[in-house]
């Protein structure tokens, strides 16, 4: 199975930017979706974003036209691009495929903190 790392969250203000990485350890070349998601405390995991291996998206409404989902089967790799953010995007971001199920791992993920 194919281990996901993420990178480049950090503390952010209202209106910042930030861009998280995800590489896998083998290739997702053979992945037909991968996605974004995200955890705030108290709350369920939710799917923020997901893109095929031919480059279709497909975007949570409420970051629709701030976030970018990006993938490079060459660098085995997914990206998030986060703009406009907002202290209600606060949460813990992971990638892995979609859709997951109850046999799915999940790496350690990449806290995002939005300041107001």
């Amino acid at each position: 199975q194919v281990q996901l790392m993420e990178s480049g969250g950090g503390l952010v203000q209202a209106g910042g930017s930030l861009r998280l990485s995800c590489v896998a350890s083998g290739s997702i070349y053979s992945i037909a979706v991968m996605g974004w998601y995200r955890q705030a405390p108290g709350k369920q995991r939710e799917l923020v974003a997901r893109i095929s291996r031919g480059g279709s998206t497909v975007y949570l409404d409420s970051v629709k036209g701030r976030f970018t989902i990006s993938r490079d089967n060459a660098k085995n790799s997914v990206y998030l691009q986060m703009n406009s953010l907002k202290p209600e995007d606060t949460a813990v971001y992971s990638c892995n495929t979609w859709p997951t199920n109850s046999r799915s791992t999940w790496g350690q993920g990449a806290q995002v903190t939005v300041s107001s």
